[in-house]
């Protein structure tokens, strides 16, 4: 019988259809999108972050609002409710005080491990 399973080579050749979050950077973006474009709802969070990867990101809200939530209740961010431009019912979440202190740590983070990750890729093979 043959061997069903996908050649290791093979798949590791095609590019994936979309970006996968990397683990730990949701709030990283999150935080970042709302302390530049102010407060906004999920969706709007959601189309902003697809926007900027043209298309390569797309989050599904599964993702993103227990993310949202996690942010909240961790007092980074605030939820209000408010009506979008549909005329529909939304939370709309802003970066508190603590979010901005707490984004400018993770951007210094952030470049420093892509510093790292940069010098180990262009060492000479």
């Amino acid at each position: 019988m043959p061997n069903k399973e996908p050649d290791a080579a093979a798949a590791a050749s095609k590019a994936p259809a979309k970006a996968d979050v990397l683990q730990g950077t949701l709030d990283l973006m999150v935080l970042q999108t709302v302390a530049t474009l102010g407060p906004l709802h999920g969706y709007a969070i959601a189309a902003r972050l697809e926007q900027v990867s043209v298309g390569a990101l797309r989050l599904n809200m599964g993702t993103l609002y227990p993310g949202l939530m996690r942010l909240e209740q961790r007092g980074l961010v605030r939820a209000k409710w408010g009506v979008t431009d549909n005329n529909r019912k939304a939370r709309f979440y802003a970066i508190t005080a603590a979010g901005r202190r707490r984004l400018a740590t993770e951007k210094a983070e952030w470049d420093r491990t892509a510093a790292i990750i940069h010098s180990l890729l262009s060492e000479p093979s």
